[in-house]
Formats: structure tokens, sequence, C-alpha cells
């Protein structure tokens, strides 16, 4: 499946409201690890907090498709030319449709073209076949293994992965 064109640009404040409504997506929350169950104005002030006042280590691109917020693009860390690549698809009736890995590339055409990083590396849980597969199919190398994790209540743990500047 081809999925839809898809961008990057800075979070608005209208992006929190959309975020926040995908705490309601049960499915969603279990695999993304977000805290399922509150109230949905508790989901809304974290998102105009982190809209409103970033941490400096934390770099968090929305992405869309037209006008639709499709997801976001996160880059973590401090290092001047190494950060770690995040993104989430939401909500999961999105999932499926190519949208991941379109945003996953996306993630590193900005880090190494406007960033200018010379790293870039990445986790995922090893239960969560998706998004290793696309990690993988983004060229990136794995590297090692990570901490323990359950993912859907299974015991699992991260797989990392990296990728450099010459080999994108």
């Amino acid at each position: 499946m081809t999925a839809p064109e898809v961008s990057l640009r800075p979070l608005a404040a209208s992006d929190g409201d959309t975020y926040a409504s995908w705490s309601e997506d049960h499915r969603f929350c279990e695999h993304a690890g977000w805290t399922a169950g509150l109230p949905l104005t508790e989901h809304q002030a974290h998102w105009q907090k982190i809209i409103t006042h970033p941490k400096p280590d934390h770099l968090r691109l929305a992405a869309v498709a037209g006008e639709q917020v499709v997801g976001y693009v996160d880059f973590a860390g401090d290092e001047p030319r190494r950060r770690e690549l995040g993104y989430v698809i939401g909500p999961s009736d999105r999932w499926g449709q190519g949208l991941g890995s379109a945003v996953a590339r996306l993630g590193l055409d900005y880090g190494f073209g406007q960033l200018g990083l010379d790293e870039i590396w990445a986790e995922a849980v090893d239960a969560n076949h998706a998004s290793v597969r696309i990690l993988t199919s983004l060229g990136m190398s794995e590297t090692g293994r990570g901490e323990d994790e359950l993912f859907l209540g299974t015991p699992s743990f991260y797989r990392q992965f990296r990728i450099d500047r010459t080999a994108d």
C-alpha cells in the first residue's frame, strides 16, 4: 500500500488536542506505552506543556498528511552530532498504511539534512515486529540489546539500531 504524502512541521498549539485524543484509543495506548484511562483534560494539559515548554534536549515535530496530523517525530539527546529518533503514528486505525515508514524516513532526512547530524540511533521492542521492520527497512544496523521491556504483557527487550550520514 502506498502511504499518503506526509511532511514534518513544528508543533502548533492546536496539535495538542489531536494528540490528546489518541489517548482514547486503548489499542494505541497499549502499543505506544501511553497511560490509558486518564481524563482527556490531563492528556490535553500534558500536550500543551510539551508544545509550549519543550525540553531543550528534545525536538518534536508534527507529521502531517495534507492538513491532518498523523503522528510525530522526536529527536532526543544533547550530543551535537548524534540523536535518538522516535516516531509515532496515531490513532491505531492509521497503522498498516505505510505512514510509520514514511514518517521515520522523513525523520532521518530531517536529522541528517536540517539538524546536520552524523549519526541517528533508535530502539524498538523486539516483540513489536512492525517497529523493528521499519527500522531495518530504513537501512539501520542493529547494534545491541537494550533494557528489558514488557510489550502488550509479554516480556521482551529493546533492540538498538543506528545509521550514519554516509549510509543514508
